[in-house]
């Protein structure tokens, strides 16, 4: 897919461009220079041709936190572009730190760079030192209030390398979550092996939440690195608050969650409260155990520790476990095992005939209690579709239903048919109720 990366010094309005020509809040905007640390990627459909816009952090010549880190990621995106789009601030002027950018741009003899000049909403007028950066003619914009972007859309696909928009090749989405600095950023390179994301050993070095498509074993796989999520008393600024929020928007556009564990320390309560985030959603989780390179081991080491995953994870019981070593790039490939297996069962469909003989064998070898009065009777059972295995039991009373037999019943479907890595939902419904058919 064509490539198009926005570059400039921090704080000139890429990531409000970003959310702008993508239609969403993927990037955290702010008046905080060096809010962005690492590329950010989103399509952008515009007159029926789609590319893919690259956010990058604010390049200076001046030293801040990340700096190398940031460059770094910076020339990844310009390597990997097709065109650039070298971002100015209207309001601000042309300073050192634009000659800078404009001096490194030029290296890139190959690459096609369109200069913008953002903030314009307020002044428009051409300035003679934009021209002193040497590129064509600016487009004045104001990506804050949508001035000037059609006009921009129009320029970036006039390139005739650019295709009219297809459907999008089938793909699974998986998100990485976690506390701070358990590893996964570094699992994200790791997986993609290269240095995608800046990783460092201070919290919250990741922000925003970053995707990256790529490909293993000639399958299509969108990764999506989050940022580290403390408790809530501890979070110290509304740029964290805002990482928050798309830890949880990116585990809601995600397939399965890999919930990363620092193996090498004990978890603590604030791991529990992340897996929640998973559980609540719904969502097939892989329990990745990070850092295992770090752990003393003997012969039963491993039991030993996803016996006690088990107990402090009770919820996520189903939850498949996968021991690896990021840094080491050691065991990686059992996560991929995991999710083609989880995949598989996500597909498994049941007759009516074939989970109606196996409810009613569950009856007659233990009968449902007694409760609130009555005995649960389960009449008829069948499958509907849904993202994981739902099943609907039509009952004669669902309030006779104890959470103990709900659980049982759960239990004689995941053994019977192979559902084992994946959450499912039973519906009771009473039998006598009208059956919805949308």
């Amino acid at each position: 897919m064509f490539k198009v990366a926005l570059v400039g010094k921090p704080n000139v309005g890429k990531s409000t461009l970003f959310n702008r020509l993508t239609s969403s809040k993927k990037a955290i905007s702010s008046d905080v220079a060096g809010t962005t640390r690492d590329r950010i990627n989103g399509e952008v459909l515009w007159l029926n041709k789609n590319f893919l816009i690259t956010d990058t952090g604010g390049l200076t010549n001046e030293e801040i936190p990340f700096r190398s880190a940031i460059e770094m990621q910076v020339k990844y995106a310009i390597d990997e572009s097709d065109l650039i789009l070298f971002i100015v601030s209207n309001k601000d002027g042309v300073d050192a730190k634009d000659i800078y950018i404009s001096k490194l741009l030029k290296k890139y003899k190959s690459k096609r760079v369109i200069l913008v000049c953002n903030k314009s909403e307020n002044n428009n007028s051409e300035q003679r030192q934009i021209y002193s950066l040497g590129f064509s003619k600016p487009f004045y914009i104001s990506s804050e209030h949508g001035i000037g972007i059609g006009e921009l859309l129009d320029e970036i696909i006039k390139d005739k390398t650019l295709h009219s928009y297809d459907e999008k090749e089938k793909h699974t989405s998986f998100c990485i979550i976690g506390r701070t600095n358990v590893g996964k950023s570094t699992l994200m390179n790791a997986i993609l092996n290269k240095e995608r994301v800046v990783t460092s050993p201070i919290e919250h070095t990741t922000r925003d939440a970053i995707d990256e498509n790529f490909y293993y074993n000639k399958e299509l796989f969108t990764i999506i690195d989050t940022a580290g999520i403390r408790r809530k008393g501890h979070i110290k600024d509304q740029i964290e608050k805002y990482a928050v929020m798309r830890t949880e928007g990116a585990i809601q556009r995600s397939n399965i969650v890999l919930l990363v564990l620092d193996g090498s320390q004990d978890f603590n309560e604030q791991d529990e409260v992340i897996g929640g985030l998973a559980h609540k959603a719904n969502i097939p989780t892989i329990i990745v155990v990070n850092k295992w390179d770090g752990v003393e081991k003997e012969s039963l080491t491993m039991p030993h520790m996803a016996k006690v995953i088990r107990q402090k994870f009770a919820y996520l019981s189903w939850a498949p476990i996968v021991f690896i070593s990021a840094k080491d790039k050691k065991r990686i490939h059992t996560i991929f095992e995991t999710i083609n297996e989880i995949k598989r069962q996500l597909a498994i469909k049941v007759s009516n005939n074939l989970l109606n003989n196996v409810i009613a064998k569950a009856q007659i070898n233990n009968p449902s209690p007694r409760f609130k009065g009555g005995r649960l009777t389960i009449s008829y059972a069948t499958q509907t579709k849904s993202q994981i295995p739902t099943f609907i039991l039509f009952v004669n009373h669902p309030n006779y239903l104890h959470f103990t037999y709900a659980r049982y019943i759960e239990n004689q479907i995941r053994e019977s048919f192979g559902i084992k890595y994946v959450p499912i939902t039973v519906y009771y419904k009473d039998k006598n109720a009208r059956i919805r058919t949308d």
